[in-house]
């Protein structure tokens, strides 16, 4: 019967176009080929890197559902969130590092970029989340309109953001150029001293008289970027509220962090006709219900039009936090803003390849490691993280100097971003804990499938899609990104 039928089809087909007519020809889907992109790693650390994002020899897909080893039904006709981005962050140490530093010729810095931000060329990063003013990495701490103990500047005269302008902005814009689908958002660390009852950027609380100067000073911000020619889509009130005096940081309790959204920080990006956008939170899955939970209550917070949803961290707690959020607020569009590799991770590939599917399987739209870059020492750094990873690794002052070495989060963040576009869909594919993974649609139509094997031996894949299915070896140790195209 089905060959009857295809015989019908392509009869009408060739009528059609004898008689100079078009007919809509399906997309071919069976015996469509797959294209799988893999990444292995060697060491118990999952940080030796012997093949990086490298595509393997296309294969096709069968007639048929069901085969051998881990089935893994995708259904693109099922789907969830859309993916806004992936990326990292241009911390003071990064941009500093990758440019003001020296240590990169203009040829090295630019192909590096490329390789970053590049979606033909590159992994094509396509969310950046950088530090409002000094964070643990940088060089020392900072904000927007530093003033000498015992001075105050509350209607924001002194603001400016010339110390982004030698580094963090010129590397931004360059990014914007080579992904324009980037998308930024902002995170402060801490407001500025004079607002703080300590008078310091390590810890302390914002005074209640400086809450609607401090609104300001983001606006003031946004804006200043927007004359760069940067759009900020999103900020936070607050990185990790109450986290940590040991470098720039500020404390802020629920009822805080709630009265500040609703009555000052919402109220003036809306008066500047912003359409920057404020996400609550910033923190783990197990600190939400302390600091987050009273300003997403609020539903005048969350119908407001520059409320933009809920940004996590992935350091604390469980991940099925943000699954629990979701589906009492249905229509909260929540984000992954930071998770660091580094020393302490036992398995620094496996680690990174739960996030992307975690993540993601429980509603994110973004998936944000934390800085972009470090140099051979993991620095420099303003107290707090040490022990942090980037993305690149960027020699400077040693017998390397100028060289960059692109580490495993390099190529785990490319699984993502290199094939799933900003605008694709999540859709369904089959939980597995032998081969976990997750399955997109890019604008276009195209298919990404992002599977690990963690076991140290080969693992048999089996993707069913439709009626077909097409079923591949996975080596041990390996990430695989699955691409094809077609209609299921």
């Amino acid at each position: 019967m089905r060959r009857s039928t295809r015989t019908l089809g392509l009869l009408l087909a060739g009528l059609l176009t004898t008689a100079g007519l078009s007919a809509a020809t399906p997309a071919q889907a069976a015996g469509e080929q797959i294209t799988p992109w893999l990444t292995t790693t060697d060491d118990t650390g999952g940080r030796h890197v012997v093949r990086g994002l490298q595509p393997q020899t296309p294969f096709a897909f069968q007639a048929g559902s069901g085969g051998s080893g881990e089935n893994i039904t995708v259904d693109e006709n099922t789907r969830y969130q859309t993916f806004t981005g992936g990326g990292a962050s241009f911390t003071d140490t990064a941009a500093w590092l990758m440019d003001g530093s020296g240590a990169l010729s203009q040829a090295t810095r630019d192909a590096t970029m490329r390789k970053l931000f590049s979606p033909t060329d590159g992994i094509g990063l396509s969310f950046l989340r950088n530090p409002m003013g000094g964070s643990d990495l940088a060089r020392f701490g900072y904000t927007y309109d530093d003033m000498p103990a015992g001075q105050t500047d509350p209607d924001l005269s002194e603001f400016s953001i010339a110390h982004d302008l030698q580094d963090v902005v010129p590397l931004t814009k360059q990014a914007l150029q080579l992904n324009p689908s980037l998308t930024v958002m902002a995170s402060p660390w801490t407001a500025p001293a004079w607002m703080k009852d300590s008078g310091q950027l390590n810890g302390g609380w914002l005074k209640a008289e400086y809450y609607g100067a401090y609104a300001s000073y983001f606006v003031k911000y946004v804006q200043a970027y927007q004359a760069q020619g940067i759009p900020v889509s999103y900020v936070t009130a607050q990185n990790e509220p109450t986290c940590c005096s040991g470098y720039p940081s500020m404390s802020w309790n629920a009822s805080g962090l709630a009265y500040f959204t609703k009555n000052e920080l919402l109220p003036k990006l809306r008066s500047a006709r912003l359409s920057t956008k404020v996400l609550a939170h910033d923190w783990n899955w197990d600190t939400y219900d302390a600091y987050a939970a009273q300003t997403v209550d609020d539903g005048a917070i969350r119908s407001h039009p520059n409320f933009g949803g809920i940004a996590w961290h992935g350091y604390g707690g469980d991940v099925a936090k943000q699954t629990q959020v979701h589906d009492r607020y249905p229509q909260l569009d929540a984000f992954g803003t930071e998770h660091s590799g580094g020393t302490w991770i036992a398995n620094q590939q496996r680690e990174d390849m739960m996030n992307i599917i975690d993540y993601t399987r429980n509603w994110a739209k973004s998936v944000t490691k934390w800085s972009l870059a470090v140099d051979q020492n993991r620095g420099p750094h303003n107290g707090g993280c040490g022990v942090c990873d980037g993305l690149i690794t960027v020699h400077n002052g040693d017998s390397r100097h100028g060289q960059v070495d692109y580490t495993v989060e390099y190529y785990t963040m490319g699984h993502l971003t290199k094939f799933v576009r900003p605008g694709a869909q999540r859709i369904a594919s089959t939980a597995s804990s032998s081969v976990p993974n997750v399955a997109w649609r890019n604008p276009d139509g195209s298919k990404a499938l992002i599977a690990y094997n963690d076991a140290s031996t080969a693992r048999t894949v089996t993707i069913n899609w439709g009626s077909q299915h097409a079923t591949y070896s996975l080596p041990g140790k390996t990430s695989a990104t699955f691409t094809w195209s077609g209609t299921q």
